[in-house]
């Protein structure tokens, strides 16, 4: 089911289907990735309770093993519509006897859409209702139109990263194997003055995974050199991708909270890196907001 609210000349759509984004628009222009399945069938899915895959697709807790897919299962999951008012869309997803069978924690997680003066606002949170220790990762994957409107190509186009105001000369960026899994390897990426520009050469070897908050930041510049859309962070991992070898007519910036599992690889669940953790009622919050 879906629910469209407006402000500020900003019309949101959402699905309780993931409790997904599925259309953003401003001024008559659509934002966000229309989920067409020749490039990718997803807009913006929220990532629980893991972000990325898993070495041999599964993982490890006090002994036994649980098969889980990549970027864990809420994103194909029913949300309920919490709440709706003029501005703003809470969904919920509450563990369930089908969650617990492959990730045996209790939980209730809660995704806000907020539009604001500026743009839209995302939040999650996710509460320990167990009485066990909880380990998760959460993240975002919105996938924002480029080139937008129809207007230009990738080659006119910019990526460009920001850190505590200022612009990085490099980034420092691990990427994955043919598995999913993140290469030990890093490379170092040169950047013009904080900027990047897309090409089928930069997303050769899929998903760029910038750690170590090294952005807080992430703009996609138009032709005109100017941004039209920035995304704006806290979180200690971020995400770059298009589709491998696909010159898909968008770009995904994703703020992580966790990744991928190393090619190395050989623990449990809680010593994953980037893992998040929640004792017993306790509570974690995060999210992006995105400005036009």
């Amino acid at each position: 089911m879906q629910t469209v609210i407006e402000r500020n000349g900003c019309t949101l759509t959402t699905d309780t289907a993931g409790g997904e984004a599925v259309s953003l628009i401003k001024g008559g222009i659509e934002y966000l990735w229309n989920a067409d399945p020749a490039f990718w069938g997803r807009h913006a899915p929220v990532l629980f309770p893991f972000v990325g895959s898993l070495k041999n697709k599964e993982y490890r807790l006090d002994g036994r093993s649980y098969s889980m897919g990549q970027h864990g299962f809420a994103r194909d999951m029913e949300f309920c519509l919490l709440e709706r008012t003029d501005d703003s869309i809470t969904y919920q997803l509450l563990s369930s006897e089908e969650t617990l069978k492959k990730y045996p924690f209790e939980f209730d997680l809660r995704i806000k859409y907020d539009i604001t003066d500026r743009g839209l606002k995302l939040t999650w949170r996710v509460t320990n209702t167990g009485d066990v220790y909880m380990p998760f990762s959460i993240g975002g994957h919105p996938a924002f139109m480029c080139p937008v409107n129809g207007q230009g190509s990738w080659s006119e186009y910019g990526i460009y990263f920001e850190k505590m105001g200022f612009a990085p000369s490099h980034l420092t960026v691990h990427t994955l194997s043919s598995e999913g899994l993140v290469n030990n390897e890093t490379k170092e990426i040169e950047l013009d003055k904080g900027r990047l520009t897309p090409s089928d050469q930069l997303f050769a070897d899929d998903a760029l995974i910038i750690e170590d908050r090294q952005a807080d930041k992430v703009s996609l510049l138009g032709p005109s050199g100017k941004a039209y859309l920035t995304v704006v962070f806290d979180s200690p991992l971020l995400g770059i991708w298009s589709p491998v070898g696909k010159h898909a007519p968008f770009i995904c910036i994703e703020p992580w909270f966790g990744r991928a599992d190393g090619v190395d690889f050989d623990g449990e669940l809680a010593d994953r890196k980037y893992s998040q953790a929640l004792k017993p009622a306790e509570t974690f919050t995060g999210g992006f907001e995105v400005i036009f």
